[in-house]
Parts: structure tokens; sequence; C-alpha cells
């Protein structure tokens, strides 16, 4: 495939650039800078911002996906995401592309019904704002045009750098946890875990969580 993932240089999306690269695709990696992983083949980095409508719809044709790992820098505020998930949805149908995978927050997933993480009393304000933005985008993309198949690969609580083991579990609307009670995975795995979404299209039009 031909896939343009947006903010490639974050720890996720690096990971993602990385495994999407190991499994022969052609990657074009886009930050607000042009930066992006060391230059191997198959990879064109590009200075692109995903919140330019105008920018999407030029950068977009040819390629089969877009993937969104885009995150506020530092001192910017949550909107950023929400209006990447605008962006894309306005403007990929008409560059001909109906595939969309979007990075998810967990503030969203549920630990008891009708319970999200971000309801839990002690949940972080600092990031409370952060995590609602991840729900305000997930409801865009919702309600895009029925032609966009998009996916929303949610993190657990904790995702870190860390070694590729290949292994991870997929749930739906709820947070998963592991033996102990943990709910994490390395970026390495989380790229996995998207990778093969985006190879499979087993959740089209749909909000999946991802954790060991």
């Amino acid at each position: 495939m031909n896939v343009l993932v947006y903010g490639a240089t974050g720890m996720i999306g690096e990971a993602i650039v990385g495994e999407l690269l190991d499994r022969g695709h052609r990657v074009t990696a886009a930050s607000r800078q042009g930066a992006g992983p060391a230059d191997r083949p198959g990879l064109t980095v590009v200075a692109a911002d995903v919140t330019d409508r105008a920018s999407v719809a030029a950068l977009a044709p040819g390629h089969d996906a877009v993937v969104t790992a885009v995150r506020p820098a530092p001192g910017e505020g949550p909107d950023r995401v929400v209006e990447a998930a605008r962006s894309l949805v306005t403007s990929l149908p008409g560059a001909g592309v109906l595939r969309v995978l979007a990075v998810g927050g967990a503030g969203g997933l549920q630990v008891a019904p009708g319970v999200r993480v971000v309801d839990d009393p002690d949940f972080s304000p600092v990031y409370r704002p952060f995590s609602l933005a991840h729900v305000d985008a997930l409801s865009v993309y919702a309600g895009a045009d029925q032609s966009l198949a998009w996916t929303m690969v949610c993190c657990p609580r904790v995702i870190e750098p860390g070694e590729r083991s290949g292994r991870y579990r997929v749930g739906g609307a709820e947070l998963l946890s592991d033996a102990e009670g943990v709910s994490r995975i390395t970026n390495a795995d989380y790229a996995v875990a998207l990778a093969d979404e985006l190879e499979q299209a087993a959740h089209p039009r749909a909000r999946i969580s991802v954790a060991y």
C-alpha cells in the first residue's frame, strides 16, 4: 500500500512509519517541520499540516490510506486532534482516499458500563481536555460520509517506547488490562496492531482498543 502518515515524528507515529516500511509498504511521512525518520527505501518525508484542508486535498491523492498520529505541540491546546479529524473527513473523499486510521487515546474507553476512564475523579485535570478531544474526534469520524472507512485505534492507559513482540489483544469500547490489571503496550506493538488493522480492515467505521 501507499500510506500517508501524519504526525510521523512522534513516539507513536515514528513507530508506525517503521512498521509499515518493514512490511514493504510505501510511506509518506508528514509533519509540520518536514522532519522524519532516517531515510529508507519506500519513504518520502514532507512538510504538511493535517489541519490545512487544502494541503490534505493536494497531498492525499495517490495514497491508499491515511494514518493520523497527530498530537498537540508543547503549549498547544487539545483542539488540534479534533481539527485533524474534521480536515480528513472533509478532504479525503474528494481526494479519492477512502481509508483513514486514527490514533485514539484511552480516556474515552469504558472501565464499566457507561463509565469512561476520563470520568474517574482521580483522572488528571491536566490531561482531561486532551482525552475529551479524542472523544470529540471519534464523533467527527462517526459522522463522516459512509464512503469513508475509518478506524480509531485507541491506546491503553500507558504507551511507552519499547520492543516489538508482535503480541497484543484487541477490544472494543472497553479499556483492556493484563492479568495484573495493568493497561499498557509499547509503541512498537501498538504499531503492529495498527498495521494489522490497516492490512486486514477488520473493523471499518469502528473504534477499537489495543493492549497486552
